[in-house]
């Protein structure tokens, strides 16, 4: 087992790794260390039980002073996933998979039950609405965990962000709830890869934040991601701004993708329905 989690770590840094594990681990360890996006799915329903149980192993999550500030919408209207996978072309699989979840950040259960109670909701506030979005995130890395853990793929979909106002529409979200991201789910078709992850050493840190080698860390990290999961011209970011690179890193899409204004309408979004942000 040492060995195999070896490999796995290797892998999914591209990095040799002097593993020492002096007792056994856990099996599901393997799973999320050898996880990947799955973007084809069998035509094979997942039963309606292991969803149940899926969705309770989102909800088993942390959260943040149990406010448990999150909504998960499981879309089975099929002219509902048709219109939301129409609003993303590229990405097929949202009306292929067999399971298509929304992860809401939602601050409206709470404001509500305040109310119920007979208080004045005072906390319309930043801090709640990131309180709110990483319940969301958490939620859905626990269904990602344990949809994995029993065979099924998953694939997040955060560029539901891009049509927030037809999507939000198209679910009837109300004000003080948006959609974080969707999910794919279900078996796969394919093995997928392994994505390479940046190195632990930009990653993490002991005591104190330290960048002060993150230049060589990336330009390390660009030549290993390179030689294994090359960047193909159609996947170059804003080739009609910056044109198309011979040999397109990591790092050169990234600060291509973030050079450009994304999502620019998403605050005046959240203002106009319901999070004040303040």
């Amino acid at each position: 087992m040492t060995q195999a989690l070896a490999k796995l770590i290797e892998r999914r840094y591209g990095l040799e790794t002097r593993l020492d594990l002096a007792s056994p681990v856990p099996p599901a360890l393997a799973t999320m260390l050898g996880r990947r996006s799955c973007r084809r799915y069998l035509a094979q329903p997942v039963p309606e039980a292991l969803l149940e149980v899926l969705l309770a192993c989102a909800q088993s999550a942390p959260s943040k002073s149990d406010l448990q500030q999150y909504a998960i919408i499981v879309v089975k209207d099929p002219d509902i996933r048709a219109a939301i996978a129409g609003l993303t072309a590229s990405m097929p699989w949202i009306a292929d998979a067999p399971v298509f979840l929304m992860f809401c950040a939602d601050m409206r259960r709470n404001r509500r039950i305040t109310e119920l109670r007979g208080h004045a909701f005072a906390n319309d506030n930043l801090d709640s609405f990131v309180n709110a979005t990483a319940d969301a995130a958490l939620a859905m890395g626990g269904f990602v965990a344990a949809a994995e853990a029993a065979g099924l793929g998953c694939c997040p979909i955060s560029l539901v962000r891009n049509h927030i106002e037809a999507v939000s529409t198209l679910l009837a979200l109300p004000d003080g709830v948006y959609p974080l991201a969707g999910l794919c789910a279900g078996y796969p078709a394919s093995a997928g890869q392994v994505s390479m992850r940046l190195p632990p050493g930009v990653v993490v840190h002991t005591d104190r934040y330290d960048d002060s080698r993150l230049a060589a860390e990336i330009d390390a990290y660009d030549r290993r991601r390179h030689a294994r999961q090359p960047i193909r011209p159609e996947s170059q970011r804003h080739t009609d701004h910056y044109g198309v690179l011979d040999r397109c890193h990591w790092s050169d899409n990234v600060a291509r993708q973030l050079s450009r204004p994304e999502r620019a309408n998403f605050k005046k979004f959240l203002n106009r329905h319901g999070f004040g942000l303040a």
